[in-house]
């Protein structure tokens, strides 16, 4: 016979399943994920990407210490995500950043787009991209001199003085492209595609090789961490959009490829667009958002002055999330439309009544 006496009543907050997988243990994910993509940024770039990455996560951890620590609220360091934003935010910044640089975009998007917010689960936009976009509103030049690959980037610790600078792929095809005039695109070196894909370009750390991106995507897919719909809706929308509306003299297929391929779209369709807090829960949500997402990444680099569209696509659909997830919301088992007709008639029936 149970003791019902001596039974402890504990009242808590939904969900009331218990799961091994917590916050940690994603983080951990995304960060293993990632690990190939900065190995080979430290190849293209030299040791200097490794410390910008360290240095960026220090910071982000610093300042969400500082923060909570100031407001007396429970440390959260633990969790990882402040580690995950410094590493994506130094993946969306050229190796020749300062590091002081770094370290604003560090607090503006710990500080500003995460913890006034709320904290982590609270913050309408990605972290990382906010900061990015504050940087490159803030500073532009820094932000766009891009390092080109070689073993000189080893020689010592490089600086945009000493660097050897030229175009991204992804500069080069906006700079000889002029959609009013019809120019098109003749000049790419032939096996400019097959730099793009392994990664041995010119750019921000983390957009060099689309080859090691889709692996750590696919790793985070077989673990679990995110779902397939928003990265294969992404990436749909802008091949069939670069397949049917080519810009570029050099064939549909290549064209398409090098928009794939190259800039931060492999970055961002895994491990930014996927982000739990700012992208829909609903299944038709993730569609819509992913192919949002594709829509405004090829129209800005079409159409807009600045050659990269993927971390402003993703900032302007991370605030139509919620619109999103009531478009796709599922209607409820075992609700008929005659059943919502009628609710509806009573509605309307009562408010006129």
């Amino acid at each position: 016979m149970i003791d019902t006496k001596n039974l402890k009543l504990t009242v808590a907050s939904s969900p009331h399943v218990c799961s091994p997988v917590n916050t940690r243990r994603l983080m951990l994910d995304v960060l293993i994920a990632l690990l190939p993509a900065l190995c080979m940024a430290v190849y293209v770039f030299g040791p200097r990407a490794l410390t910008m990455t360290a240095v960026s996560v220090l910071g982000c951890e610093f300042f969400e210490w500082g923060y909570r620590k100031l407001l007396k609220k429970p440390s959260s360091n633990g969790d990882l995500s402040a580690a995950v934003t410094g590493v994506l935010l130094a993946f969306v910044c050229p190796v020749t950043l300062p590091y002081w640089t770094l370290l604003i975009g560090d607090f503006f998007a710990i500080v500003v787009v995460k913890q006034l917010f709320g904290g982590l689960g609270q913050n309408f936009m990605n972290p990382a991209l906010g900061g990015r976009a504050f940087l490159m509103m803030c500073y532009p030049v820094p932000m766009t001199t891009w390092v080109l690959p070689g073993l000189e980037n080893w020689a010592g610790v490089l600086s945009a003085s000493d660097a050897v600078t030229g175009a991204t792929p992804m500069a080069s095809l906006h700079s000889h492209l002029d959609v009013a005039s019809g120019l098109n695109v003749h000049s790419l070196p032939a096996d400019s595609l097959t730099d793009l894909f392994v990664g041995t370009i010119g750019g921000c750390l983390g957009e060099t090789s689309a080859l090691l991106l889709l692996l750590g995507g696919v790793y985070l897919i077989w673990r679990g961490v995110i779902r397939f719909r928003i990265p294969v809706a992404y990436l749909g929308t802008v091949a069939v959009l670069c397949l049917l509306f080519p810009q570029g003299g050099i064939g549909r297929v290549d064209w398409m490829l090098y928009n794939l391929c190259g800039g931060g779209l492999m970055l961002g369709a895994f491990f930014m667009a996927t982000d739990y807090v700012t992208s829909p829960v609903t299944k038709m949500g993730e569609i819509y958002f992913g192919i949002g997402c594709g829509l405004l990444t090829v129209f800005i680099r079409y159409f807009g002055g600045y050659p990269e569209g993927v971390s402003y696509a993703i900032l302007i659909m991370n605030i139509c999330v919620w619109l999103l997830d009531k478009a796709g919301k599922s209607a409820r088992f075992g609700v008929t439309k005659e059943m919502k007709a009628k609710a509806k008639a009573d509605k309307k029936a009562a408010k006129e009544g």
